[in-house]
């Protein structure tokens, strides 16, 4: 991880624009806090530029948020205590049985999630769990590309805000489960790549209860007086460490009750 910060006020525009180069180009460059010091709102606001000009260059929309660093491990290396927030691209996602082809990305990651869908409105602060829980109609297994900007992955926190929380592509399972019917902290989850079992884990590995990380959301969205509306979808955060793929490679999520999904690499 990246801890130098050198004491230069960030240029927002040029820091947006490297970032944005990067990723068209398939380039890795050097942190930003390599070049600038920023704090986490300024991050948050490269984040969104950097998407407004992606949704520009790609002819394309927001369709969801995401989730990082949604557990304890997770942020204390970072040294946070709470999870970031990233935007998902409709020209990023991957329909279900569509392959990843691994040439477009820079070392992309692949690690598994929970995907949820509102059905109605939540708006901070003070939304709690149980709030959030009522507001979550259904869920089912996905999948999340990422794919950093930075090279060997080396990062701050605001570097990776900045970075749209390393976001790059995603697949969630066609199958929608009702969410009242799953108990989603207990549900148990295996992710095999090739076949092989490389983590397990449970939906508490989202902060303890995926709802309490849609709940965060709202409340972190209601500092930039932002809301969740009806009918978004939110990919809740890694269930497990994410692994590496090269082409030929297979992932499966399976989460009990959700059901299953898989990933080609090509």
């Amino acid at each position: 991880m990246s801890t130098t910060n050198v004491a230069a006020p960030i240029d927002v525009e040029a820091a947006t624009r490297r970032l944005f180069e990067a990723q068209r180009d398939r380039r890795e460059i050097e942190p930003l806090t390599d070049t600038w010091a920023f704090d986490e709102r300024t991050a948050y606001e490269i984040q969104k530029k950097l998407v407004a000009k992606q949704v520009e260059h790609e002819s394309t929309r927001v369709v969801g948020l995401k989730l990082g660093l949604t557990s304890e491990a997770k942020q204390k290396q970072m040294g946070v205590h709470e999870p970031i927030y990233g935007l998902l691209l409709g020209s990023r996602y991957l329909g279900e049985g569509e392959a990843l082809v691994v040439s477009s990305l820079i070392h992309p990651k692949v690690e598994p999630e929970i995907a949820v869908f509102t059905a109605a409105p939540l708006a901070g602060p003070g939304v709690t769990a149980d709030q959030a829980r009522k507001a979550i109609a259904f869920a089912t297994p996905a999948m999340e590309v990422i794919d950093s900007r930075y090279k060997d992955f080396r990062f701050t926190l605001t570097d990776v805000i900045a970075d749209n929380t390393s976001a790059a592509r995603f697949v969630i399972a066609s199958r929608r489960i009702a969410a009242a019917s799953v108990d989603l902290r207990t549900a148990g989850v295996v992710f095999e790549k090739n076949g092989e079992v490389v983590s397990t884990a449970a939906g508490a590995a989202i902060l303890g209860d995926p709802a309490e990380a849609v709940a965060w959301l709202a409340n972190k969205l209601a500092e930039h007086g932002e809301s969740l509306a009806a009918g978004t979808t939110i990919m809740a955060g890694s269930l497990t460490d994410a692994v590496s793929v090269a082409p030929g490679d297979i992932l499966t999520v399976t989460i009990a009750q959700l059901g299953s999904l898989t990933l080609r690499c090509v």
